[in-house]
């Protein structure tokens, strides 16, 4: 998302996620300066200890002067550690800010995607982009962060101090410390493989454990927990291997740079005890020795934290190429404009997802403000794939057009302010009845708790509009869900309503008095009502009925005459003969 008083953000780009982080950044700057060069002073303390020890045993000094280096040394090492406090904490801040714009920005795209691409994709793929990837680009930017002062500038500043001491063992030990960086770079694309392979399987693993949770009761009703397990094991079993290959290659490797820097100090102990003994390249005391070699050590192993930083990159390289796509500045979403009632004309509709046959086709009509259309035929024949077309998530066929206006010019935006849709599935939050019904808005839910003809039941409730219904209303009966996502629509209203099989779970008497209440609701909407329940088609305008791809539109009495099918599933239901109300 765009950043207030900053246009020019872009949320596809890394660099503008420390452009935007100026101030964070400065005390970071400024901190990790003092920290890294006052880390200078440790080696050579060290060594004027080591010398101030000898010349007391030697007898030309006196345990006053030991006293005085080692209050300097902690003096010295307090302040050095104060810079390292600050540094860290706003280095944890800069990242902790990073994570939550990364998440801001790429959960706001995701829910302007459309449902059809979000299951395309796929939910254990979506979770792993949302959280484990971003928190690998966060945590690849902390540690460069961190590492540009602890390994970049301190290691500047102890190269400095090996040429002053002695430029041409400096020279010497600086040969192997490259080599470890060289072998990072090598080992970069094995990683980067390693690390994608990784990310696959960890989403493979989030789909099949979302499966086996939300399927569970389903798998041990009929008994086919087995094949399940068997398959959630191969996900398992596929995320173990590809786990333990992406940490072999990045907890294995940083030692073996670590080593390959080490070797250096065979050349310390060599030419620098020369030096002590006079006949080297420098004239060097017992703290020249000791502050040279002490200073190579930590050389070498904040260079080998250089190496498993280049680890790290590459693993938030990755993560950050599969969530790139996504990192778009989202567009500003201007309020909901709620059209006036409108009319709707089919014409020739159809719709074929893609590659396949038609689902439906020919499907022609007209329903104006007040309409109630019903939408009825076998099991598969596309009913809910009817409803779906209003939301314009794939191409259709002929002509759909809401108050003259074709519907696939609309915006998203504009659809949502147009049509109000009620899939068969609830798809209710773990928040209050009164929090999914109102959805952030303001207003008294019980109003459309009572078109529902739950307002009885939530007053009932010992919380009453505060009860918590669980993850997906599991807390509720299956009539009590579907009858609080209903009241959820109504609160919403909008000119054309598609309520898919909202009465399915309901008992007779429930059903004719949600019914009677939608009547009164839909006075200046039009509905398509879509249902294998036929008791109150006789009373909608227009009946749909669909039939092996084909399509009839016609009265209920007249469809009960001119089509057989739908007049015996009427009658099935009914147990009587047709009427007209």
């Amino acid at each position: 998302m765009k950043q207030k008083g900053d246009r020019s953000f872009r949320p596809d780009s890394i660099g503008a996620y420390f452009r935007v982080e100026w101030l964070p950044m400065v005390f970071i700057t400024v901190s990790g300066l003092m920290y890294n060069f006052g880390l200078l002073a440790g080696p050579w303390f060290e060594g004027k200890l080591a010398q101030c020890l000898a010349d007391i045993l030697r007898g030309n000094q006196t345990a006053g002067a030991m006293a005085v280096l080692v209050l300097s040394y902690a003096a010295v090492t307090l302040v050095v550690q104060a810079a390292r406090f600050v540094k860290r904490f706003y280095v944890r801040r800069f990242a902790n800010n990073i994570n939550r714009r990364m998440k801001g920005v790429l959960f706001a795209n995701l829910v302007r995607q459309s449902r059809a691409a979000l299951e395309k994709e796929g939910a254990g793929e979506m979770m792993t982009k949302a959280i484990s990837d971003v928190d690998d680009c966060a945590e690849g930017m902390r540690k460069f962060t961190t590492e540009v002062f602890d390994t970049g500038v301190a290691l500047v500043g102890y190269v400095v101090m090996l040429f002053v001491y002695d430029w041409r063992l400096a020279l010497l030990c600086l040969i192997f410390p490259p080599v470890s960086y060289i072998c990072a770079e090598l080992m970069k694309k094995p990683v980067q493989r390693a690390g994608a392979k990784y990310k696959k399987s960890a989403a493979a693993l989030s789909a099949a454990t979302l499966d086996r949770a939300k399927n569970a009761v389903t798998y041990r009703v009929y008994g086919c927990e087995d094949v399940q397990e068997e398959h959630y094991e191969e996900a398992l079993t596929q995320y173990e291997k590809s786990a333990v290959r992406a940490n072999v290659w990045q907890s294995a490797l940083p030692p073996l740079y670590l080593a390959m820097s080490n070797l250096s100090v065979l050349f310390i102990l060599w030419f620098g005890a020369k030096n002590v003994l006079g006949n080297g390249w420098q004239a060097w005391d017992i703290a020249a020795f000791t502050t040279f070699l002490s200073c190579f050590v930590k050389m070498s192993t904040k260079s080998s934290k250089a190496a498993k930083l280049f680890n790290a990159v590459q693993r938030a390289e990755v993560s950050w190429k599969r969530i790139r796509p996504m990192m778009k500045s989202p567009q500003e979403l201007a309020p909901l404009a709620i059209p006036e009632a409108q009319t709707v004309q089919l014409e020739g509709l159809s719709f074929a997802y893609e590659g396949g046959a038609p689902v439906f086709e020919n499907l022609s009509l007209t329903a104006r403000p007040g309409d109630i259309i019903g939408v009825t035929g076998s099991v598969a024949c596309g009913k809910s794939t009817l409803g779906r077309v209003f939301l314009c998530e794939a191409p259709y066929g002929g002509s759909l057009r809401v108050g003259g206006r074709e519907l696939s010019e609309f915006t998203p935006r504009e659809i949502a302010a147009t049509v109000g849709y009620l899939g068969h599935d609830p798809e209710l939050w773990n928040d209050t009845v009164a929090a999914n019904v109102l959805c952030g808005q303001e207003g008294d839910p019980m109003e459309y708790l009572a078109m529902t003809a739950l307002d009885g039941e939530v007053a009932a409730m010992e919380e009453g509009l505060e009860t918590v219904v669980g993850s997906s209303g599991v807390r509720l009966s299956g009539g009590q869900a579907q009858r609080l996502a209903l009241a959820r629509t109504l609160a919403h209203p909008r000119p054309v309503l598609v309520l898919d099989d909202p009465f399915s779970a309901l008992d007779r008497g429930t059903e004719d008095k949600v019914f009677e209440n939608l009547k009164q609701y839909a006075r200046d909407k039009v509905v398509i009502l879509i249902s294998h329940r036929l008791y109150h088609f006789p009373e909608m305008r227009q009946v749909v009925f669909m039939e092996e791809g084909k399509v009839t539109v016609d009265t209920h009495a007249g469809l009960c005459a001119a089509a057989p099918a739908y007049r015996a599933l009427y009658e099935s239901q009914t147990g009587g003969a047709t009427h007209e109300a």
